[in-house]
């Protein structure tokens, strides 16, 4: 059996986990931002490693085979220290690139670069925005006290922010288009705030946003490392293979 680490957080590292350890021998790894993450049926490491060297003293440590990064598309940081670690381990590694959406007629996107900007442009007059976006990326909106927000959240916003209309709704997606329409509806959103995370999970509001002409600021992905990818689950088990197959290792020291 090989080892195989996978740097996760999201549904496809659970999914490719589950399939991998069939086989192997798979850990995964968990960053810790999530209070209760759901059941991974594998074993877990959680919390972080020590930047690129320290991940791949682990690589070393621990004999591991294949370095599978499933992260978040914007977990940009996690995804360069894979990346450079792997090199300094000499260990293979691809990645699982959820691709993004894209948009469609009837769609009103306003590309942003981070939650900063978003919050600049929704303008003086006051708004009810809905805010699509983790725990960490919610203070730029206490700027704009003037709108009121409605945010969900897999754990609780502590501390809330300090402005003087929030809402806070506890919820795990996957979220549907009829379940983020009718949210919508009933606290008369008019615009939304989301990256673009891509996958069908979170997809529901962006579809509910378009249907009901509701305006969507969506932050662009940043720059990830350049490394043997797979657009899904499916397609990263294959590439596995390969990494994993006999001849790999021969090739990787030149024999």
């Amino acid at each position: 059996m090989k080892r195989i680490l996978i740097l996760g957080g999201t549904t496809e590292a659970r999914q490719l986990a589950g399939k991998l350890a069939i086989r192997h021998d798979v850990t995964l790894s968990l960053a810790g931002r999530t209070e209760n993450p759901v059941a991974q049926g594998v074993p877990v490491r959680t919390g972080g490693f020590g930047g690129a060297e320290g991940l791949a003293h682990y690589l070393r440590g621990n004999r591991v085979d294949l370095l599978i990064d499933a992260t978040h598309p914007y977990a940009a940081q996690i995804s360069a220290n894979a990346a450079k670690a792997a090199r300094l381990a000499n260990v293979p590694a691809i990645a699982l690139r959820r691709p993004a959406w894209v948009q469609q007629p009837g769609d009103r996107w306003t590309p942003v670069g981070s939650a900063a900007e978003a919050a600049g442009l929704l303008g003086p007059r006051p708004r009810k925005i809905f805010l699509a976006l983790g725990r960490q990326e919610l203070a730029p909106f206490e700027a704009v006290p003037q709108h009121t927000y409605l945010i969900r959240s897999v754990d609780p916003v502590e501390p809330p922010l300090a402005v003087p209309g929030a809402t806070y709704i506890l919820a795990r997606g996957p979220f549907s288009e009829a379940g983020d329409r009718a949210l919508l509806e009933t606290h008369g959103i008019d615009a939304i705030v989301s990256k673009n995370s891509g996958g069908e999970a979170t997809y529901g509001k962006i579809a509910a946003a378009r249907a009901l002409g509701i305006e969507a600021f969506l932050i662009q992905r940043p720059p990830l490392p350049d490394m043997p990818s797979g657009a899904g689950v499916e397609e990263v088990l294959r590439l596995a293979d390969q990494a994993l197959a006999p001849w790999a290792g021969l090739e990787k020291r030149g024999v």
